[in-house]
């Protein structure tokens, strides 16, 4: 099978080129068929939780023609969040190309601790309120004109965007607080993991925790509120007034439980969401051509489809080092049951199948859209083109999620 290259890149990129290209890989559980899978975990209103405080995804979908159960294993955000994690990692430890990915960062700095965050690691992008709420040499973010021209790129003419945050035009991005033109940017790369299973009724799994010391610990309240002091610092604020609170009612010799400090075991029981049994598994990416071409950058149709091209790679090239990695959560190892399927929509019912994207693959269709892209387009990847220093109040009011609230 032919590799993708930079021809069909940018066949793809111009005006009737490919609608999309798809990546299908059939997954199954390391440990064997008979393995139960961890899903994604997602929180309920508080009123319906139960002592695991989450749920699992049900839909129905069609596998094979016929209508199937289907719980999501990984979401559309997890699946591009973790692309933006790969990118970043691959930033952080030195990547000689990817380094030069043009980023917005904020910093902040706490009790002499600076902390770095780019439109890679926020949850908004390039548009996110931790960046909106910084400054750059003592002026607002928001009144910089560097960034005003980022906040007004356009379909239209959306270069802008592109030389400060091509990550935001890849994988989504919405300017929603802003009162008017704000940018709405779907994403170009979108994928899940679904698996089908046969039934969408939860069921629950044991749990226990054995300590050495002693099944059950007890103190009295001036101990208690000893160690809640030695340890205040690195408690939640809900549970260090929890303790406090605890030790006060604790008058005389009356003794109460340490086991919300982790002492003390904890017999078995049933509470926990159990795992999921999949008799198939199926992660899926597609990235829009169509969605690319709707987007125009100022350079005329050849720099145009040489910048949709790039975004394109970039996007190819997160989703290949995502891949390496199959990890998601515990007891949710998984892996390759057959190679990756790439197909390239040639329209009208015909496909061209591709080889599967390795990062070192994906790494040569990165650079080779780039010098391209340098050449018709100018455009320049230099690393951070914008450095906002982020407002310590932000900082100093962040709280740690309530440590009693179930997470995925």
């Amino acid at each position: 099978m032919p590799d993708l290259d930079l021809d069909l890149l940018l066949a793809a990129s111009s005006p009737g080129g490919a609608t999309c290209l798809t990546s299908v890989t059939e997954l199954v559980p390391a440990a064997g068929p008979h393995a139960s899978v961890a899903p994604a975990k997602f929180a309920l209103p508080r009123s319906a939780r139960g002592a695991d405080g989450g749920a699992y995804a049900y839909e129905q979908r069609y596998l094979d023609g016929v209508p199937s159960q289907a719980v999501i294993i990984d979401s559309k955000q997890s699946q591009l969040n973790r692309g933006e994690q790969a990118l970043a990692q691959a930033i952080n430890e030195g990547h000689p190309l990817l380094s030069r990915l043009p980023r917005v960062v904020v910093t902040y700095e706490q009790d002499g601790v600076v902390t770095d965050y780019s439109d890679l690691d926020l949850p908004h992008r390039v548009f996110d309120g931790h960046i909106r709420a910084g400054t750059v040499d003592g002026v607002p973010v928001t009144q910089v004109p560097a960034y005003r021209a980022i906040r007004d790129a356009n379909p239209g003419n959306a270069r802008a965007l592109l030389d400060a945050s091509p990550i935001s035009l890849v994988l989504g991005s919405w300017d929603a607080s802003r009162r008017t033109r704000q940018g709405r940017w779907r994403s170009t790369l979108v994928g899940e993991i679904v698996g089908f299973c046969e039934s969408t009724h939860g069921t629950v799994k044991g749990g226990a925790r054995t300590d050495p010391v002693g099944m059950k610990i007890e103190l009295t309240g001036t101990a208690l509120k000893q160690l809640a002091e030695q340890q205040k610092s690195e408690l939640t604020d809900t549970l260090r007034d929890k303790l406090f609170k605890m030790a006060a009612e604790a008058k005389g010799d009356k003794l109460v439980s340490a086991s919300r400090l982790g002492l003390g075991g904890i017999p078995p029981t049933l509470e926990a969401l159990a795992g999921v049994a999949c008799h198939r598994i199926i992660r899926s990416h597609v990235l829009s051509f169509a969605a690319l071409r709707q987007v125009r950058f100022g350079s005329g149709p050849e720099g145009d489809a040489a910048c949709r091209a790039l975004l394109g790679a970039l996007a190819l090239n997160a989703l290949a080092r995502s891949d390496a990695e199959l990890v998601l959560r515990a007891n949710c190892d998984l892996i390759e049951q057959g190679p990756i399927r790439v197909r390239l929509d040639q329209r009208v019912g015909q496909h061209l199948e591709l080889s599967s994207l390795s990062i070192e693959t994906a790494d040569e269709l990165l650079a080779s859209s780039l010098g391209h892209a340098e050449r018709v387009a100018g455009v320049i990847w230099d690393g951070v083109v914008l450095h906002v220093t982020g407002n310590p109040a932000i900082v100093s009011g962040a709280v740690e999620e309530d440590a009693e609230v179930g997470t995925e």
